[in-house]
């Protein structure tokens, strides 16, 4: 197991790691709409934070030499399920056919005051 942290991230205070490579495969953990250098959040509504939060699983994956075209499986958290349309047309923008397999899961709340949470699977 290797651990993987992108480049100018800031220390973070939580037992983890942004993402473990083991054989050919990047556990991504659960990336959120945080600027990667300052730690603020971005965007206030859900598609401005999928648009952040996918950006920051791309600088996960950058850091190994991979992309979106990479990724297996994404797990999507929504604080309210009603914002599922507007996840779909930002993450439509972002990823390629074929598309992930995907998991979406309601949740009641998030870590901090923000709307959705993705981690991910990659092949690397």
């Amino acid at each position: 197991m290797r651990p993987i942290t992108p480049d100018k991230t800031p220390d973070i205070d939580v037992p983890l790691s942004h993402g473990i490579v083991h054989e050919d495969l990047l556990f991504i953990s659960g990336q959120v709409p945080f600027d990667m250098q300052t730690g603020d959040v971005v965007g206030d509504d859900i598609g401005e934070q999928t648009d952040q939060t996918l950006d920051n699983v791309t600088a996960v994956l950058n850091s190994v030499g991979a992309s979106l075209d990479d990724v297996l499986k994404t797990t999507v958290f929504l604080v309210d399920i009603n914002d599922f349309d507007r996840l779909n047309e930002v993450y439509r923008k972002r990823m390629s056919e074929p598309y992930p397999a995907r998991s979406v899961i309601e949740v009641s709340d998030l870590a901090a005051d923000i709307l959705v949470e993705i981690e991910a699977v990659a092949q690397v």
